[in-house]
């Protein structure tokens, strides 16, 4: 059975196979978790991330991790050019980050917040429809045998902290 762990620190140091970039339509790497994901991996990230966009938001592709330790980036657009997002864009770029992993037959991923840093939506709301589309995808029968949320800071933390107290038995 799948497990959902959370962790609070820096998602650029973890090792699962794959990390969630929460990206603009546009695909290029500014602030926030995307221009950490660069600093540290390198900008041929973002290269190559570029040359797959622009893409719908909501929607998810994948590149390579650079010298990051993890094999991919699955960059999910969570806003557009304007940057703003809501439940609906994190809901359908949460998932379609789990479908890319899935078509890689991924076996773990790490998450951040997405859209809660440059899209500034809320910490809970997020914690609420992430954990909620992870819930459904790991229901069903997948490669993945591990979700981590990687929150960077203690707001972050104790949000989905409580949002997992509301779903675990």
């Amino acid at each position: 059975m799948a497990r959902i762990t959370l962790r609070q620190g820096d998602i650029t140091r973890e090792e699962t196979e794959a990390i969630v970039n929460a990206a603009n339509s546009s695909l290029w790497m500014g602030g926030g978790v995307a221009g950490a994901i660069k600093r540290v991996g390198g900008r041929e990230i973002e290269e190559e991330a570029v040359k797959k966009g622009p893409i719908p938001v909501g929607e998810a592709v994948v590149t390579g991790a650079g010298r990051l330790s993890c094999n991919y980036v699955i960059h999910a657009a969570v806003m557009g050019p304007d940057l703003v997002t809501d439940e609906e864009k994190i809901r359908a770029a949460t998932k379609n980050s789990l479908l890319r992993a899935e078509e890689l037959g991924l076996k773990s991923i790490a998450f951040p917040a997405l859209g809660t840093g440059v899209g500034r939506f809320p910490y809970s709301k997020a914690a609420e429809v992430m954990i909620q589309e992870v819930g459904e995808h790991l229901a069903k029968e997948c490669s993945l045998e591990e979700v981590v949320f990687v929150l960077y800071d203690e707001e972050a933390y104790q949000a989905f902290e409580r949002e997992m107290g509301k779903v675990e038995p």
